[in-house]
């Protein structure tokens, strides 16, 4: 099993960046895929970004790419989100989820979604027009 904590949230102006950590505790962290989700009041819960154990490949959606940075530190057990030009629309609570010895297309459908068994807290991102 692994936990998650998730840190960095905040509210920025439309524009800004911020980078969103997510310290795991527990074994064989080496071996999890890893996401981001985000969700709004009112939406579905979407994926923002996933990395792959086996390869570390990345995906991200249409919304988010070119923008966001997804990247893992295995030796120290915590993934990050590098979040730039953000925009009022990023505004939603984002949780770090971890998928155990599974591999991440980005499709993020329902089946992706529910790879993903371990879920921290959320952080709330506010992003202001």
């Amino acid at each position: 099993q692994v936990q998650l904590v998730e840190s960095g949230g905040g509210s920025v102006q439309s524009g800004g960046s911020l980078r969103l950590s997510c310290a795991a505790s527990g074994n064989s962290y080496y071996y999890y895929t890893m996401a981001w989700f985000r969700q709004a009041p009112g939406k579905e819960r979407e994926g923002v970004s996933c990395i792959n154990w086996s390869d570390g490949s990345t995906y991200y959606p249409n919304s988010v790419k070119g923008r966001f940075t997804i990247s893992r530190d295995s030796a120290k057990k915590t993934l990050y989100l590098q979040m730039n030009s953000l925009k009022p629309e990023d505004t939603a609570m984002y949780y770090c989820s971890a998928a155990w010895h599974t591999y991440c297309s980005g499709s993020f459908d329902t089946k992706e979604q529910r790879q993903f068994a371990y879920w921290g807290q959320g952080t709330q991102v506010t992003v202001s027009s």
